[in-house]
């Protein structure tokens, strides 16, 4: 059985999460938390295999409870929030810093339209977060060798992504030469809040991209909720409602395609923790293309769905852990590229 502690302020969200939850066979409520300082009291006593974490809470909110609880009783965390207010949605995010393992809209009621769906989303996520091992510390990584002349960053990620976005970016410099492309897959209506949150983390200018407009160094393009992310004519931004690939819109493989096609060897590619194997097909089109595809490993990954994927697929240049990754994108703005037959593995740790 999958042990799951309930946290919420609410007795009705409560009474609602625990009645989805626990229809699953394999899946029990041990305990329901008023507050953070209940949850911190809970996940010590009962010892749970994963917490669903309510963002605002009287005496202790949720970040601050996923503070103590990483730190007295690490264990997996979901964070699962009603409202999409800017505060609350930045709150959410600084909980993934602190060690929570992902964001989910709060499931609506039963008699509401979505209530099924949202309901196997939170379903289907809890299963997977099970498997995930609980985040621990960072190990120092050994030096790259380094390679050159890109012209675009594209970075795609799924579960565990906004904090590796976050890391990643906050390392680049303001001067950074070339513009990034990212696709986050997230619930719906968190894509403007995770702007806001990265802007105040990095030198670079954070923004949801717009069809039409020009690609400019030192700018980072997210993809919008609900369209894909690509580049056109004129090296400007594409955003299509073409059908998704592969379940997903925006689409990791459609990003990458696009950028393929767009700058040819001027790619370098990050496949970043997250679930399923979406980006493979489009790192396939980088490699053949010219360009360089990076992965993050799986000791740093919250899930090693997609960079694993796209390492069995044989399309990785290298394996690098998250702490690297910033590093190694500025050394592949000046340096030579060294192909080989396989990804090649650098670094002895991660950031668990």
């Amino acid at each position: 059985m999958l042990r799951v502690l309930v946290v919420d302020d609410s007795p009705t969200v409560r009474a609602l999460l625990a009645d989805i939850l626990q229809g699953d066979p394999e899946i029990t409520v041990v305990g329901e938390a008023r507050d953070g300082v209940e949850a911190v009291e809970m996940a010590k006593r009962f010892s749970p295999q994963l917490v669903t974490m309510d963002v605002h809470m009287p005496r202790m909110d949720g970040l601050e409870a996923t503070k103590a609880i990483m730190l007295e009783a690490p264990t997996r965390i979901i964070i699962v929030t009603a409202s999409l207010d800017e505060h609350e949605v930045a709150t959410s995010l600084q909980a993934l810093r602190a060690g929570a393992l992902c964001v989910l809209r709060k499931p609506p009621g039963p008699a509401a339209p979505g209530h099924a769906s949202e309901s196997r989303q939170l379903l289907e996520t809890v299963r997977a977060m099970a498997e995930v091992k609980v985040p621990g510390h960072t190990r120092a990584a050994e030096p790259a060798p380094v390679n050159g002349g890109t012209r675009v960053v594209a970075l795609a990620a799924s579960t565990g992504g906004p904090g590796a976005l976050h890391r990643i970016l906050s390392e680049l410099p303001c001067d950074f030469g070339v513009p990034v492309l990212a696709v986050q897959h997230m619930s719906r209506g968190f894509i403007p809040g995770l702007v806001s949150w990265l802007n105040a983390g990095t030198a670079l200018r954070v923004k949801i991209a717009e069809a039409g407009e020009a690609l400019a160094p030192g700018v980072v393009y997210l993809a919008p909720d609900g369209r894909h992310l690509g580049v056109g004519r004129g090296v400007r931004v594409t955003l299509s409602d073409e059908a998704p690939v592969r379940g997903f819109r925006p689409a990791a493989s459609y990003l990458f395609e696009s950028v393929a096609h767009a700058f040819g060897f001027g790619v370098v590619a990050a496949i970043l923790t997250g679930m399923g194997d979406d980006g493979v097909v489009g790192l396939g089109a980088v490699r053949r293309a010219g360009g360089y595809v990076l992965a993050q490993d799986e000791p740093s990954s919250v899930v090693f769905g997609m960079p694993g994927a796209a390492v069995a697929a044989g399309v990785v240049d290298e394996v690098l852990p998250l702490r690297d990754v910033s590093e190694r994108l500025l050394a592949l703005l000046t340096g030579p590229r060294l192909r080989s037959a396989g990804a090649r593995s650098y670094g002895s740790g991660g950031n668990r």
